[in-house]
């Protein structure tokens, strides 16, 4: 079994384990994302994690944990990094109009690379800090780049009314909760179990008050 075969395996157990059912080459276009980060990953060191079987698993699975409750006809991810959990998303549910938002030229660069070469229809790329993005989403996502407070802070003015928050947490951040801003509430918290991680995951879902 090629390193590919054996990546597609990991990746397509963990989907069924999330009870996931994903677009016809989903598959494949998500290990090509994985491929293409790798590559990227060696030159530009674009995250930590190095190895492939750990790139399906905290990469693409945990970004694919919270599909179910993306909602909506356009999406924000803020301080997407490399595109987590946003890119997954594109590729398992297109369709939607996408936007990655980072500060980091680098890590925008690959973002419109990954973009072009895996031809996402509809997704964008932004090279800018959340609180000068000035535009409105029926769903946001964020992958814990900052406490809950300074992530609605921040970008808190880019949620459309109606719209709702995701923010992906490891342990459930209560003490977090106390500080939510004025105008926001927490809707529901998620636990999640991405398949072959053990560390905890949670999704707060957040909205206007």
């Amino acid at each position: 079994m090629s390193v590919r075969e054996a990546l597609q395996a990991r990746l397509e157990q963990g989907v069924a384990v999330l009870g996931l059912e994903l677009p016809v080459g989903a598959i494949q276009r998500l290990l090509d994302y994985q491929a293409l980060l790798e590559r990227w990953n060696k030159a530009y060191n674009l995250t930590a994690v190095r190895d492939a079987n750990d790139m399906v698993t905290r990469h693409l699975l945990d970004s694919l944990a919270i599909l179910p409750h993306v909602c909506g006809d356009t999406l924000a991810d803020l301080g997407t990094g490399p595109g987590l959990p946003g890119i997954p998303l594109a590729i398992a549910a297109p369709g939607r109009q996408i936007l990655l938002v980072d500060s980091n030229g680098k890590k925008v660069r690959f973002l419109r690379e990954a973009i072009r070469e895996l031809k996402l229809e509809g997704v964008r790329a932004q090279q800018s800090r959340v609180e000068d993005v000035h535009e409105s989403f029926d769903c946001i996502t964020a992958r814990a780049f900052a406490s809950l407070a300074d992530m609605l802070r921040w970008g808190g003015h880019l949620l459309a009314p109606g719209g709702i928050w995701l923010a992906m947490k490891g342990k459930r951040p209560d003490d977090e909760l106390r500080d939510i801003p004025a105008g926001f509430e927490l809707r529901a918290t998620h636990e999640l179990s991405v398949p072959g991680l053990p560390a905890e995951r949670h999704l707060l879902v957040l909205g206007r008050s």
